[in-house]
């Protein structure tokens, strides 16, 4: 594989990386915020710093851990051996497990934060006219509550398209199987390929900076024109 299909490679599997995860994290995080968002319980604050730790924690140590985890030795590792007859360290599976608790925090906080200025008041008056669960959380929480939905999924992939220590402790340096595009930057630097490097680390910041833009575009547009409905 030459290096030019290398880093194609790379992009492609950073790119399902960032999507799979935030799938995941959107599934995942959304009922773990709203029930941080409205819990009195002591317990949710260990919940809300278990789930704040990787925005301080050195992504190497959150590594090394799930590296431990990931062993055949330990109950994850072994109990997902028993499962698909494949290990999860040094893997895309493993990848996935990785960056889902990574960047958990990006897409739990905005979330939550949504949440909170949420009015509860909408959801009584949609259950006195018989709107299940479901149905309250699909047609009146995820409406009034999008920017928040569109925050936690865009900073999700953002943050997974750029994980560098985390990725690298558990799945190592493997082409086309483990090698994303900040382990591949990493290649170029350490080769002193620095045409390649400033391609991959260009290319990566302006897509960062687009992503941005965009989003507090959309925030911005998103929340002028709910002032000014609530003028008129």
């Amino acid at each position: 594989m030459n290096l030019l299909d290398s880093d194609i490679s790379a992009l492609w599997l950073t790119l399902q990386l960032a999507a799979v995860t935030t799938v995941i994290l959107m599934v995942v995080g959304a009922p773990l915020a709203w029930w941080l968002s409205r819990s009195i319980s002591r317990f949710a604050s260990v919940i809300e710093a278990t789930v704040a730790l990787p925005l301080i924690l050195p992504p190497t140590v959150i590594g090394f851990y799930l590296l431990i985890a990931f062993s055949p030795d330990n109950f994850l590792g072994s109990g997902w051996l028993a499962l698909t007859g494949q290990p999860l360290a040094f893997t895309f599976s493993g990848l996935v497990v990785g960056s889902v608790i990574y960047s958990l925090p990006f897409v739990v906080q905005p979330l939550q934060s949504g949440f909170q200025h949420f009015d509860h008041k909408l959801l009584e008056a949609a259950e006195t006219m018989g709107a299940g669960t479901l149905d309250r959380f699909i047609h009146l929480i995820i409406p009034l509550t999008r920017r928040a939905f569109v925050t936690a999924a865009l900073l999700g992939f953002a943050h997974t398209m750029g994980e560098f220590g985390v990725v690298l402790m558990i799945g190592g340096n493997i082409p086309g199987e483990t090698q994303v595009l900040s382990i591949a930057l990493y290649d170029h630097v350490e080769a002193l390929d620095y045409q390649r490097a400033h391609w991959l680390a260009g290319g990566l910041l302006a897509f960062s900076f687009t992503l941005l833009i965009l989003l507090y575009g959309f925030n911005r547009q998103h929340g002028v024109s709910k002032a000014g409905v609530k003028q008129l």
